[in-house]
């Protein structure tokens, strides 16, 4: 059985490193994994989006509406964009973050309100926190992407150790610790 997870954010925020992250995890338990590119505006500021897809045998790396178990947010409105690609028993992760769009920041339209409430409303799995706080307790704004990681570690049944052992092959070791903490924070350790 193939499953599904998306990672979605605004350009600069490190959905990247999150996908490369999740990907290299899957594949050291086991798993047939398809990456997709990162789509989307890289520059900072434009909607990004990367898919992650594992199972036995996965022949595709692109999701379909309808068709994500997980969706990863860096911030509110970009998990409400992407919301029909959910499954109807998926769940979101999200950061609490909002970052203006373009349109909101010249001012020709408004950052839409409590868009986790309205998610919710709609019966939507929503696990929702402060991850920019969590990623300056950790040292730095950036760690966001390692706290939303930890927030998903919970809802796969391998051990922390697992994941730690991926940071600290994949980040830059004068960086391991912060990424370190930042996972135990957004994991709620």
């Amino acid at each position: 059985m193939t499953k599904n997870v998306m990672i979605v954010g605004v350009g600069g925020q490190g959905s990247l490193l999150a996908s490369k992250l999740l990907g290299h995890i899957l594949l050291q338990e086991g798993y047939d994994v398809k990456v997709s590119e990162v789509h989307g505006m890289s520059q900072r500021g434009g909607s990004v989006v990367t898919y992650v897809r594992f199972g036995e045998k996965v022949y595709s790396p692109i999701i379909d509406k309808g068709e994500a178990d997980f969706i990863i947010s860096f911030e509110q409105l970009e998990a409400a964009r992407y919301l029909e690609y959910l499954k109807p028993e998926g769940r979101i992760v999200t950061n609490i973050q909002k970052i203006d769009p373009m349109p909101v920041i010249i001012g020709a339209a408004e950052y839409p309100e409590d868009l986790i409430g309205k998610m919710q409303a709609k019966g939507v799995a929503v696990d929702a926190m402060d991850c920019l706080s969590l990623a300056e307790e950790a040292g730095s704004s950036k760690a966001v992407n390692i706290v939303l990681m930890g927030r998903l570690s919970r809802y796969f049944d391998f051990p922390a150790e697992t994941w730690e052992k991926a940071i600290k092959e994949l980040v830059p070791e004068k960086f391991t610790e912060l990424n370190l903490k930042a996972f135990a924070l957004g994991r709620g350790e």
